[in-house]
């Protein structure tokens, strides 16, 4: 019996071996081993190698002539055939045949497969767009596989999908070229009906081949074609500015289509390029209603967008009453202002950069001088910043002068000889002039007069010469207003052992100053006199001595020797503003006593 494998497997450059096992029934006396191989171009078969219980011989001349050898199997009865760096013409079948002579003969065969993994496949895409509007299959990738063996297939992949032909969708052409090395190459083209689904899928191409004992698979990059469909929706919108639009803006309109390649674009306004309409400085005259469309030059259908533009505008403030308006004192008015605006606006009134009122309407009530001045309204949009005007109004109050403290005199005290400036400030329209008497005075000038849109100041000059009474009155067409100022003009001190400066005028003040100085004489001699008497007790350096006659608890005699020189010392230096008088240096000696 004759036992061997129907194939064996193995890769290219690898040892090969294969077994051949055989059992007789009686034990022969002498039996021979030959192996053969069919040859690839024909049916017969050449020996490659002969033995029997003398000799084992590699017959010459062969393709294995030195990459075999014939082995024992082991514990089993057989033979066992190496073969040497395998070679794809090794691919063959290999037969054993054992002859036991009288106790009979056999043969077996085993195919021997060599394989050879193909290189990584590669893909390639068409570069031209594929049109959804072709008819029949287009082609739009080829996929290869080098050297392989034996053969390796290619399969296609739209996405995860494999795809598997079909009449009119997908059709699979594959080329397969056998190298001069035995080696396969496989080509394999898709041509395929593109649908406008396919712009964003991947295809792909997956080679599988065998190995020894199993089959594996080698996957290509994913590509994707570029496919090109007509336009079935126009999208027209605002590029800029973003949000609302206000007069003066720049405008720029997109128009947008879904087809591939992009259409051109006609815009129903000019200023249009390419796929944008530009609108400078634009207007309310360019609301309105925008359209773009676009004409498939396969398909010859137009397709139409259009965009609703709106501009928003706030016209010039209106304000009134206008430029300027005269009240009289103690009027109200009522002043208005007003913006026309596409959207809702907000009014605030302003006087001299103060806030004093918001909303369209201003009520001035019961006026006075305070209430004259230019009001502003400032006009703007709060959904839209960039929107915003002003307007103002010049309110005149008229009436009779009016002064600050007019119902009372003003009383005021400054020196004689002296110059005093005198201020008066008249609120009034139309604008008051102001005059001023003057009594008691005949030297006095006005130094300053000036005047606003409400008011008039006069500022003079008056020398004090004795008591002065001034009137300020301020008049107008519409009245007059008087105020008084009462100044009482004082006398200047005696100064004591100060040099008399002689000024103008001064005959009076020379007499004053004579009569204080025979005052200071008298009151000296006075106080002599008083010393010598002793009416003075101690002076300020003295000497002094006490003596204690009766030990009586309340009896005390002080006796005092006081220097004439020492008394007039302590005269002087009190009459010069000593810290201390006689009176003082007394009683600091009594408590030095006590």
């Amino acid at each position: 019996d004759m036992t061997m494998e129907e194939s064996v497997e193995v890769y290219l450059g690898d040892s090969a071996g294969i077994p051949c096992q055989y059992v007789f029934s009686e034990q022969p006396r002498a039996f021979m081993i030959q192996w053969f191989v069919r040859n690839p171009s024909s049916s017969s078969r050449e020996r490659i190698y002969y033995g029997d219980n003398a000799q084992q011989i590699v017959d010459d001349g062969t393709d294995f002539t030195g990459r075999i050898t014939v082995s024992n199997i082991g514990d089993k009865e057989g033979v066992l055939l190496t073969i040497q760096d395998v070679q794809l013409t090794d691919e063959r079948e290999f037969f054993c045949q054992v002859n036991g002579m009288a106790a009979g003969n056999g043969e077996g065969k085993t195919h021997l497969r060599v394989f050879d993994p193909p290189m990584a496949p590669v893909i390639e895409g068409v570069h031209a767009g594929i049109s959804v509007t072709n008819e029949l299959p287009s082609r739009i990738a080829s996929c290869e596989a080098r050297n392989g063996f034996p053969r390796p297939n290619i399969t296609w992949y739209r996405g995860i999908s494999p795809l598997t032909p079909t009449h009119g969708q997908i059709n699979v052409v594959i080329l397969v070229t056998r190298e001069s090395s035995g080696f396969y190459t496989v080509q394999s083209e898709l041509q395929y009906k593109v649908a406008k689904e396919d712009k964003d899928v991947l295809f792909s191409c997956e080679v599988s081949y065998y190995v020894p004992g199993a089959v594996r698979t080698a996957e290509s990059k994913g590509i994707n074609i570029t496919v090109h469909y007509p336009t079935t929706v126009v999208e027209l919108w605002k590029e800029s500015p973003q949000g609302l639009v206000k007069e003066g803006d720049t405008v720029e309109i997109r128009c947008q289509g879904d087809g591939n390649p992009p259409p051109p674009f006609t815009f129903n306004r000019q200023q249009a390029s390419d796929d944008t309409l530009v609108l400078r400085e634009v207007t309310r005259g360019d609301s309105g209603v925008y359209q773009c469309r676009s004409l498939d030059l396969d398909t010859y259908e137009e397709v139409m967008g259009d965009v609703q533009l709106i501009v928003h505008y706030l016209d010039p403030a209106l304000v009134v009453p206008k430029d300027s308006e005269i009240m009289f004192k103690g009027e109200s008015l009522t002043a208005t202002c007003n913006a026309l605006s596409s959207l809702e606006t907000f009014t605030v009134w302003f006087k001299n950069g103060l806030q004093v009122g918001t909303g369209h309407m201003l009520f001035l009530q019961d006026a006075t001088y305070d209430t004259a001045g230019e009001y502003v309204c400032e006009v703007t949009v709060p959904s839209l910043p960039g929107l915003h005007t002003s307007g103002s109004v010049h309110i005149i109050v008229q009436g009779a002068p009016q002064m600050k403290d007019a119902d009372r005199e003003v009383e005021m005290e400054e020196g004689a000889g002296k110059w005093m400036n005198l201020s008066c400030e008249a609120h009034a329209h139309p604008l008051p002039t102001i005059s001023w008497t003057v009594t008691g005075s005949q030297s006095w000038r006005e130094v300053l007069t000036s005047a606003t849109d409400h008011s008039t100041i006069s500022l003079v000059s008056i020398k004090v010469t004795s008591d002065i009474t001034a009137f300020c009155n301020a008049t107008n067409e519409m009245g007059t207003e008087a105020k008084s100022f009462s100044i009482s003009a004082s006398k200047p001190p005696c100064h004591i052992l100060t040099p008399w400066k002689k000024s103008e005028g001064n005959g009076v003040i020379i007499v004053v100053v004579i009569i204080c100085v025979l005052l200071l004489a008298v009151l000296g001699s006075v106080l002599y006199f008083l010393h010598k008497k002793g009416k003075i007790p101690c002076g300020r350096s003295g000497k002094q001595e006490i003596t204690k006659e009766n030990p009586n608890k309340d009896g005390i005699v002080v006796e005092m020797k006081t220097d004439t020189k020492t008394e007039e010392a302590v005269l002087l230096k009190g009459g010069n503003g000593d810290k201390n008088g006689p009176n003082d240096q007394v009683t600091m000696n009594m408590k030095a006593i006590r």
